[in-house]
């Protein structure tokens, strides 16, 4: 690390990234080093009672942990994170923090559908009601507040769909009824939308897909403000959520890259979204950063930029057109994730009860990755070739 600690507040986004919390190394190190931490040992017995030292025991912490959760604290602009497991551990673990049998929770309907089945599982199951709302409601939320509703929950763009909340309005809404604001920020990384600035009082990102970027490691992050991470922070230890140092420390080196990964993605979707408009097969591409998309105007508003993912509907055909299209793809793998350097394609249908979901062709859902543009155009020609060959 330099000689002197750099004032954070003075820095661009892209510099912080490469200096957040690398006062954790030693030693003239530039990387903080992987803690494998059970058993913390402590000089003596008042220091043993009073825990007075920074760590205590290694589920509590370590300074492996302390590293990367300061740098997404500094990435997210908020008070502090802590790691859970998978992404799906961190939203679980932060709607159980706040949220208490007899409660009322509001959840966008585009959500992630592992956060669906957790809402209509494991909550229901405790005496929390979830109602799902469109995520286009913007201001228009406060009808569905009710006394006991304490939570907000937003993802924006929205899974699979890509319908971009108007934030500002929910968050401002939902302050004035009392309510906290939640958002999975997976699609921007925490680093095209700044989630406390736009009213959120937590941020929630599956850091597998973008802060990782390598597509080998499960982590999750969740960001709270000054005054909820307190509430946060005890459900959190007494949960006993933690995640092993090797995965952090991948992460933690996957951030000092995102900047220009993140960029790559997004010129290169915007080339591969351009160029599927463009084709007969298709009828619409989902992607915020296009300046024909329904959310492009809040997108380009809120947003610094774009990652990889967005989602194409085809104009109708049969499901072994598509799977003639797409079993015969080279560069493109079919995997349940994204965020990472390779491309990937899954067919989807959404599961909506709040809105409708109208289109009449299949979906699919493109993460473009970090390979040249023109092969990945090259590989669809040839899908494209054996879906029409096939209809």
């Amino acid at each position: 690390m330099a000689k002197n600690k750099p004032d954070l507040t003075t820095l661009k986004a892209e510099t912080r990234l490469v200096v957040a919390a690398r006062e954790y190394a030693e030693h003239g190190m530039v990387n903080p080093a992987v803690y494998h931490a059970s058993t913390v040992l402590y000089p003596t017995v008042k220091s043993l009672r009073d825990e007075s030292q920074a760590y205590s025991y290694g589920r509590e912490g370590t300074p492996t942990s302390r590293a990367f959760e300061t740098a997404i604290a500094t990435l997210e602009g908020g008070h502090d994170a802590a790691v859970s497991p998978s992404g799906a551990a961190a939203i679980s673990t932060t709607l159980l923090a706040f949220l208490k049998t007899g409660d009322h929770l509001l959840m966008v309907d585009t959500t992630y559908h592992r956060t669906r089945k957790f809402c209509d599982g494991l909550l229901k199951g405790l005496g929390i009601e979830t109602t799902y709302y469109d995520p286009l409601a913007g201001s228009d939320i406060a009808a569905h507040i009710r006394p006991n509703t304490r939570v907000v929950f937003c993802e924006s763009p929205g899974s699979q769909t890509m319908e971009v909340q108007d934030i500002p309005a929910i968050a401002d809404a939902a302050h004035k009824k009392g309510c906290l604001v939640f958002i999975d920020n997976t699609w921007s990384a925490g680093f095209y939308f700044n989630a406390f600035a736009h009213g959120c009082d937590v941020s929630i990102q599956a850091a597998t897909k973008y802060i990782v970027g390598h597509s080998d490691t499960m982590l999750g992050v969740t960001t709270c403000s000054k005054e909820a991470w307190p509430q946060f922070k005890e459900a959190y230890l007494l949960m006993g959520q933690f995640a092993g140092p090797d995965d952090m420390y991948l992460a933690l080196r996957g951030l000092r890259t995102l900047d220009v990964r993140l960029e790559r993605h997004h010129r290169n979707a915007m080339k591969l979204a351009e160029w599927l408009r463009g084709r007969s097969e298709v009828e619409t591409v989902l992607y915020p950063a296009l300046s024909n998309d329904p959310g492009h105007r809040i997108w380009k508003r809120d947003f610094t930029g774009a990652c990889g993912l967005f989602s194409v509907v085809l104009k109708p055909t049969s499901r072994e057109s598509v799977a003639a299209m797409l079993n015969g793809l080279n560069l493109f793998g079919m995997g349940f994730s994204w965020g990472g350097f390779e491309s990937l394609v899954v067919p989807f249908k959404p599961h909506r009860t709040a809105t409708s979901w109208t289109a009449m062709g299949p979906a699919l859902r493109f993460h473009i990755g970090l390979e040249n543009p023109d092969d990945l155009i090259d590989d669809l020609k040839q899908g494209f070739e054996r879906l029409k060959k096939t209809s």
